[in-house]
C-alpha cells in the first residue's frame, strides 16, 4: 500500500501542511505525519475523511481498485455519461476522441 507517499503527494499539489490536513479531515496532525512516513495505516473511515478532504475516492487514496487513477469528480462525471441517452453518448464520445487524437498529434509534433 502506497498510501503515505499519496497523502504526501496530495498535499504537495495543493499546497497543504499536515496541519492543513488534520483541519480538513478532522484526523489529527500527528497521525496524518504517522501515515505519510507509513508508521501506521489509517483505519477505512479516517482513509474516507482524508479522501475526502482531498476530493478523491478511497481507491484513489490507497492505490489500489479499478478507480485508482480516477479523482471524485472524474468519476461523478463517468456515472452521467453512462446515464445518457445513447446516442447522446455517441457524440460525446465522438468530441472526445477527436479531442484526445488532437492533442496527441499536437505533442507527436512537437517533439
Amino acid at each position: 500500500m502506497k498510501t503515505g507517499k499519496t497523502i504526501v503527494s496530495l498535499r504537495s499539489k495543493i499546497n497543504w501542511s499536515q496541519t492543513d490536513l488534520a483541519e480538513k479531515s478532522g484526523v489529527s496532525r500527528v497521525m496524518i505525519g504517522k501515515y505519510e512516513r507509513d508508521e501506521a495505516v489509517p483505519s477505512i473511515d479516517t482513509a474516507k475523511k482524508i479522501a475526502d478532504a482531498f476530493d478523491v475516492s478511497l481507491d484513489y487514496l490507497v492505490g489500489e481498485g479499478q478507480n485508482v487513477s480516477f479523482d471524485k469528480k472524474t468519476l461523478k462525471r463517468l456515472q452521467e455519461i453512462s446515464n445518457l441517452n445513447p446516442s447522446v453518448k455517441d457524440k460525446l464520445f465522438f468530441l472526445i476522441d477527436t479531442v484526445i487524437r488532437d492533442t496527441n498529434a499536437q505533442k507527436a509534433y512537437a517533439s
